[in-house]
């Protein structure tokens, strides 16, 4: 195990958390207005809102970390540490008035994912993961759900749509044709549940980096396997990756998934 993070950073992401949470509870359900990204995602005030409120105690508390935010510009991208924030992760799932968005708030130390935070306001839940500690659900150590083969396994993504390609397409229609039952439409709340070992695969693609860094440390603290569909960690920079993520609650299922998604070479 990694050596333990500094107990003062970990106060700090839950802070973050503390305060996302009274804004995303403000919002939701409430009519409010919907943009259109330049990628068609739906964009809010919420998630404007809520980055530019950790954004000022980040700036505060830690003036010489960097940022990176799905909303707002990268600051400092050279800095030993980078605060990686997703206001809302579903944003779809918050402007239906479904309650499994999250915010998620991760910290990079000098590339890698040492910290990982899964906020649902909604339902109260906090998921965190930290270097060289088990990861905890409000609190309370948590585990992953191992031993289960493909055909007894339950899949999770956030929509057909995430598969832009034809062969991500037909790659996850192998994968989802041997599990015992495929679900959509849980964005990040997916990921805390195959923590937690109610959810045995997640497999995604598509995603950036402030979708999938607070998930990192959360899996892997809970026994659980969570890469790119090759096997190779995540790409943790602003750009430069096909956001192709899977996860398992253990190596023998993240192999076995793996198998069903190889994509052909080029």
């Amino acid at each position: 195990m990694a050596a333990a993070l500094d107990r003062s950073l970990i106060a700090l992401a839950l802070r973050l958390a503390e305060a996302a949470a009274p804004v995303a509870k403000r919002y939701f359900r409430q009519p409010i207005p919907i943009d259109d990204k330049a990628d068609a995602s739906p964009v809010t005030v919420a998630d404007r809102e809520i980055e530019e409120t950790l954004r000022r105690i980040l700036a505060q508390e830690r003036p010489e970390d960097g940022v990176i935010g799905e909303e707002f510009a990268t600051t400092r991208p050279s800095a030993r540490h980078t605060w990686v924030i997703d206001p809302i992760d579903g944003t779809r799932s918050f402007i239906t008035g479904k309650p499994c968005f999250g915010t998620l708030i991760a910290l990079l130390y000098e590339g890698e994912a040492v910290l990982g935070v899964i906020s649902q306001p909604i339902t109260g839940e906090t998921w965190l993961g930290a270097a060289g500690h088990a990861s905890t659900l409000n609190g309370a150590e948590i585990r992953a759900r191992g031993g289960r083969t493909l055909d007894q396994a339950y899949l999770y993504a956030t929509g057909p749509e995430i598969f832009t390609r034809a062969d991500e397409r037909d790659a996850f229609a192998r994968l989802s044709g041997r599990v015992k039952n495929t679900r959509f439409g849980a964005d990040c709340y997916a990921y805390g549940l195959l923590a937690l070992g109610c959810v045995d695969l997640v497999c995604e693609a598509g995603l950036k980096i402030y979708d999938y860094a607070a998930l990192l440390p959360v899996i892997r603290g809970a026994g659980g396997i969570v890469a790119d569909w090759t096997g190779a960690a995540p790409v943790l920079a602003a750009e430069g990756t096909t956001g192709r993520i899977l996860a398992a609650g253990d190596a023998a299922l993240f192999a076995a998934a793996q198998e069903a998604l190889a994509l052909p070479h080029p």
